[in-house]
């Protein structure tokens, strides 16, 4: 899985989701905007995280690992039992 890059910096948080509160838009395919990156943080439980390239990439992601978005690249979650997270987001320094 890939890992931020140095030069990104912090711009906002979603509230905390747990399994019955995930936005039905995470469980299935979406990207993030041009420049701009994401951090799925585990609180508790587990996540199945899918990077939908080819090939394709199958994470669980825990709170000692966390799920890396990266711009524009297509991805969804599924949960796998009780769970709480919530995503950072990051923008490239040189993109606005």
């Amino acid at each position: 899985m890939k890992i931020l890059p140095d030069n990104v910096y912090f711009y906002r948080k979603t509230p905390n989701f747990t399994q019955e509160t995930i936005p039905k838009g995470l469980l299935h395919r979406h990207i993030t905007k041009a420049g701009s990156w994401g951090k799925i943080c585990i609180l508790s439980g587990e996540l199945k995280y899918q990077i939908l390239t080819d090939p394709g990439e199958e994470h669980i992601i825990t709170p000692d690992f966390p799920g890396i978005i990266e711009p524009e690249v297509p991805h969804q979650i599924q949960s796998i039992n009780s769970v709480e997270f919530y995503v950072k987001f990051y923008r490239a320094s040189d993109h606005k």
